[in-house]
């Protein structure tokens, strides 16, 4: 999956990732390969991302939009 992590200033993180879990706004949520195509919002929390060489990485956020469409994963936030 193709993941990017933006906020209005610069862009957090691009690349591949095997997997992403999320803070929604209705409770936290994970996506991996294939997922449905899906637009949530996001609260104050954690986004932990394990990219294709099972490194871990964890960005603190307060709040956002994400969109997955066809693999690729979009996380609009306001601050990470």
């Amino acid at each position: 999956m193709y993941l990017e992590i933006i906020t209005p200033d610069k862009k957090v993180f691009e690349g591949e990732v095997k997997l992403i879990q999320l803070p929604g706004s209705k409770g936290g949520f994970e996506m991996l390969k294939n997922h449905a195509p899906l637009i949530s919002t996001l609260e104050k929390g954690t986004i932990k991302i394990e990219d294709m060489n099972s490194r871990e990485q964890f960005f603190e956020i307060d709040g956002g939009v994400v969109e997955n469409k066809a693999n690729k994963i979009i996380v609009l936030v306001e601050s990470v």
